[in-house]
């Protein structure tokens, strides 16, 4: 079980649960928070580069962020971040679509001066087709076993 940092390993991986994302959560998020018309409607969304309404990838991150809590890859602690890397939204995320996420530890960096370290996990959100939708790589700080 992983506890802290220093029980991570490079090459781990982890897997969330799934989250099928509705029409109505697609609008509800857009209309609060990038109420473009290609995320609040149908026909506006079909003459855009998406061909149809798609979740806002502000909201496609905001699943990841939930699905990369049910991974639990720091075990009991938190996902605090210093930054995210490399982050691509591939796919349009349509309604209906059930997403789920798989992470990768790839960097693993031990603080010489405090009680905790880097780790970097490379997400991917891929939808039921298995298809990658996003992915992004934060720069999580995670405590280390107390001496």
């Amino acid at each position: 079980m992983i506890e802290w940092f220093d029980d991570l390993k490079l090459g781990m991986r982890f897997a969330s649960e799934s989250k099928t994302v509705s029409r109505e959560e697609i609008l509800r998020f857009a209309g609060e928070f990038d109420p473009q018309p290609f995320h609040l409607d149908d026909e506006a969304a079909k003459d855009t580069i998406l061909g149809g309404l798609a979740a806002s990838g502000w909201h496609t991150a905001a699943i990841a962020m939930r699905l990369a809590l049910s991974a639990k890859p720091f075990g009991p602690h938190p996902l605090f971040g210093a930054g995210v890397d490399d982050l691509r939204w591939m796919k349009p995320v349509r309604p209906g679509d059930t997403l789920h996420l798989e992470g990768e530890v790839v960097e693993l960096i031990p603080s010489k001066t405090r009680p905790q370290g880097i780790a970097r996990v490379k997400w991917t959100a891929f939808n039921q087709d298995g298809e990658a939708v996003y992915t992004f790589n934060p720069i999580a700080i995670v405590p280390r076993r107390p001496a």
